[in-house]
């Protein structure tokens, strides 16, 4: 059987713990008893590559002074076609079959039903194929499991949308896909004293990157990351993350080479650099592209603003050039403990000039910290740079808003300022009070559609001046677009991972700009009012 050339032990091995050769030959050589089961490989013996074969020795091989393995729980990170799944389905067959452990309760979990059955179907083709293990085995395939009968060892299959509740004395769980799981329900069930009666449980995880930055996967990944560049010591826990660095070329072979350590055995080149050329084409593609093949955590599916594109848009603006001029507001209150956003937008005085943008940002002061601790977001350094603004309390302070509009109205000429309609009412006649023209925008496609459309346009051709305002900047970088079958789009709160309020705003505003411009007639809303419909 094939060996890796040299093995050394895994940095994180503790002081105390010894690599035990024996039983790490022992897991390698189970694994490779077992046949692969898909495509070119079917039927042939599960030869570990060298990456594979690095993880079993450490995880397998590496004691405690009292005997049991050091790690308890293996995060493995790495792109797609690597071999993830027919990985995880042999460690699923060696805790159920070849651990020693008798009763041994290893479960399978998944996000639904359907990506569970997957790791599920290759451990059931292993048994098939393996005449030694296929003797010893009853497959259950309605219920999902696997029973090894001399030791009435099983594996079986749970999903997050089914489970029963507290109750299991696990073994070891092989967790697939864990950045799909849509709550930490399950994951809390599975790893939080479930396996307290067993001395070596086995919690595996294995993923590639994911889009949500709340989830449970995330929350994981940073502690992995955190562990891999030394803030964090958890001698229980093996970290292994293959992927690109947030600076590095994706479009560079060497780059995906660092992030794909099976590339030319289990996936060929020509595919990855065939989807990488789809991308360059279509950037809609690329975050696909680099959160699949790349294994980077990007912020949604579809990346709409091209951030290269916005920051050539960084031209110096001054308020005090912009003062006596005309311009529109977009006004995005959201909820009262969150981020208020107030925009205004300046259309351009001739054919040379350009759309200038001034944001302006509040968030509650109190919560601040706990904000900055939990989003990962610095808002406490944009205050003290002036970027984003506090208010007294826990929540938005509206009335403190409304003065400091009143004082930018004594500076600019805001013709309009428009607002969502479903806002707050009272601030809207509060500004109505102060002399403002104020306009209920909508947020559905009809719209929205335009001047999304026409803000991504401005962009492209460089006729936008925002001055490089980072919260505006980083709210622009969370836009997730909608579109509808019509091919209207617009910016979608729901799935955007991050605060936008910034970016809806500006777009209010601009929708306001472009249609009235320079104009300084009386407005509709002037001798009608708004009606709230």
């Amino acid at each position: 059987m094939r060996r890796m050339k040299k093995y050394t032990p895994t940095k994180f091995k503790a002081k105390d713990s010894v690599y035990d050769k024996a039983r790490a030959d022992y897991a390698v050589s189970f694994i490779g008893c077992l046949c692969h089961t898909k495509g070119t490989w079917a039927g042939k013996p599960f030869t570990l590559i060298d990456w594979q074969e690095q993880i079993i020795r450490d995880i397998f091989g590496i004691i405690k002074p009292n005997g049991y393995r050091q790690f308890n729980t293996a995060y493995i990170e790495i792109p797609k076609k690597m071999g993830k799944s027919e990985l995880a389905a042999a460690v699923a067959l060696l805790l159920t079959c070849g651990d020693g452990e008798e009763r041994a309760e290893v479960y399978g979990c998944a996000a639904d039903r359907q990506q569970a059955s997957i790791v599920f179907e290759v451990a059931a083709d292993m048994v098939r194929m393996c005449p030694a293990l296929n003797r010893r085995v009853k497959i259950l395939t309605a219920t999902k499991r696997i029973v090894y009968l001399p030791t009435n060892s099983f594996y079986q299959v749970l999903s997050a949308e089914a489970y029963s509740k507290h109750g299991f004395n696990i073994h070891g769980v092989v967790f697939d896909e864990l950045h799909t799981q849509p709550n930490r329900k399950l994951f809390d069930v599975m790893t939080k004293g479930s396996g307290d009666a067993r001395m070596q449980p086995l919690y595996f995880l294995i993923t590639t990157a994911g889009t949500d930055t709340k989830s449970i996967c995330y929350e994981t990944h940073q502690k992995a990351k955190d562990i891999i560049e030394g803030r964090k010591i958890d001698p229980t826990f093996y970290p292994v993350i293959y992927g690109a660095d947030e600076n590095d070329d994706w479009t560079d072979p060497k780059v995906w080479k660092k992030a794909n350590p099976s590339l030319g055995i289990t996936v060929g080149i020509d595919k990855v650099k065939a989807a990488c050329e789809s991308a360059k084409q279509n950037p809609a593609e690329e975050n696909s592209f680099r959160q699949l093949r790349l294994n980077q955590w990007v912020k949604q599916a579809v990346r709409w603003m091209p951030m290269e594109k916005w920051d050539r848009c960084a031209f110096a603006t001054s308020e005090d050039d912009l003062e006596g001029r005309v311009c529109y507001g977009g006004l995005d209150l959201s909820s009262t403990t969150d981020i208020t956003a107030f925009v205004l937008v300046f259309p351009p005085l001739g054919e040379d000039d350009k759309y200038v943008i001034l944001p302006y940002f509040w968030i509650p002061e109190e919560n601040m910290g706990q904000r900055v601790n939990r989003d990962h977001v610095p808002y406490d350094v944009w205050e003290r740079q002036g970027f984003l603004q506090t208010t007294e309390g826990n929540v938005v302070h509206y009335g403190y808003i409304e003065k400091f509009i009143e004082q930018l109205g004594e500076r600019f000429n805001i013709r309009e300022i428009a607002f969502d309609r479903w806002g707050a009412v009272q601030m809207v006649q509060n500004l109505e009070g102060m002399g403002f023209t104020v306009v209920p925008f909508g947020q559905g496609f009809k719209d929205m559609s335009p001047p999304t459309k026409e803000l991504m346009k401005l962009v492209l051709e460089e006729r936008v001046a925002h001055g490089g305002h980072p919260v505006l900047r980083w709210m622009m970088d969370n836009i997730f677009i909608r579109s509808d079958p019509a091919g209207n789009i617009k910016p979608d709160k729901e799935k955007s991972t991050e605060k936008i309020d910034g970016a809806v705003a500006t777009i209010m505003a601009l929708d306001r700009a472009i249609r009235c411009g320079n104009d300084t007639s009386a407005s509709v809303y002037d001798d009608r009012g708004i009606l709230f419909l």
